[in-house]
């Protein structure tokens, strides 16, 4: 196949993230010219059903690569549309924390981005699924979940407003009893919050499962049990430097099907997005199944070559 053959469907959220990409459109125009494949734009504004759409989009076209222009909700809905297919997914990060984009370690800037629609190298990842929902990055219960739920309708965006909501749900910290069946195990432990891992880091760089690679087959629930308030600086340097794993308050187990139960309903949220208030969470992982585009994957710590 040459570059002219080449099609890249775009589908933009535009609201996604503080920013507005006015130029969006023609920047894309002239990098597509000058590179010689075709571009197809999408616009999410005014899509009532988004899934039907876009697929509508997909059947017309028949991209090789389908852009997510946007954060980790719009990633995760080309993600689950994707899968098991040989379509590659792009992503241009648009939204806040850009998360997934981040795991990447994807450039910053639109044009680096675009660049590796032609330069780029295609890699498998595992998805894993989550209450029967795509999950591509990360889902948790617990302290985190409740701050993406105060950032989701919080008019302000960005890694201060998260820190706000942060501090905010700390003071009144929470702590839970699960029950964890998974791979033939049990256990019950009590938590603040459970991460279930298909990556490593949330898009503020803190690094909830540093040993988590994206082709390995297996996810991660990564615990963090009750701790004193004191705790809460040395725990989130931790995050940062990816030395949480040396955390008493720090557990990791690595398997591929789990069944989490709750002792109360808790909110669930998957790659920032809200799912609601559970009691169940069932888990799945799903090797090698999405085409993901990026730069490094020889030397990216989170891959198996």
């Amino acid at each position: 196949m040459t570059k002219k053959d080449k099609v890249v469907l775009f589908v933009v959220n535009n609201r996604a993230g503080s920013k507005t990409y006015f130029d969006l459109e023609e920047t894309i125009s002239k990098h597509s010219i000058q590179n010689q494949y075709k571009a197809i734009l999408f616009l999410l504004n005014d899509v009532y059903n988004l899934e039907t759409e876009i697929q509508y989009q997909i059947i017309l076209h028949q991209p090789q690569i389908v852009v997510a222009a946007g954060g980790d909700g719009t990633v995760n809905l080309i993600a689950s549309l994707l899968k098991n297919t040989e379509i590659v997914l792009a992503i241009l990060p648009l939204g806040s924390a850009n998360g997934m984009a981040k795991d990447l370690e994807l450039p910053d800037g639109i044009l680096p981005n675009l660049d590796l629609l032609v330069k780029g190298e295609k890699v498998k990842i595992d998805l894993l699924l989550v209450n029967d929902k795509i999950s591509i990055h990360l889902a948790d219960v617990g302290l985190n979940a409740r701050i993406v739920k105060r950032f989701q309708i919080d008019n302000k965006r960005g890694i201060l407003v998260y820190a706000k909501h942060l501090f905010a749900e700390v003071f009144f910290l929470k702590k839970y009893k699960f029950k964890i069946n998974f791979d033939g195990n049990f256990k019950r432990v009590k938590a603040v919050s459970l991460t279930f891992a298909n990556a490593t880091s949330y898009g503020t760089g803190a690094s909830i499962n540093p040993s988590g690679v994206l082709n390995d087959g297996y996810f991660e629930i990564c615990i963090v049990k009750p701790f004193p308030l004191l705790q809460l600086f040395k725990i989130t340097w931790q995050m940062f430097r990816k030395t949480l794993v040396y955390s008493s308050y720090f557990e990791v187990i690595k398997c591929k099907n789990a069944v989490v139960k709750c002792n109360k309903s808790t909110t669930l949220q998957n790659d920032g997005e809200i799912m609601g208030k559970v009691k169940e969470i069932r888990l799945k992982i799903l090797p090698k199944s999405l085409w993901v585009m990026m730069n490094n994957a020889l030397d990216h710590p989170s891959f198996i070559n």
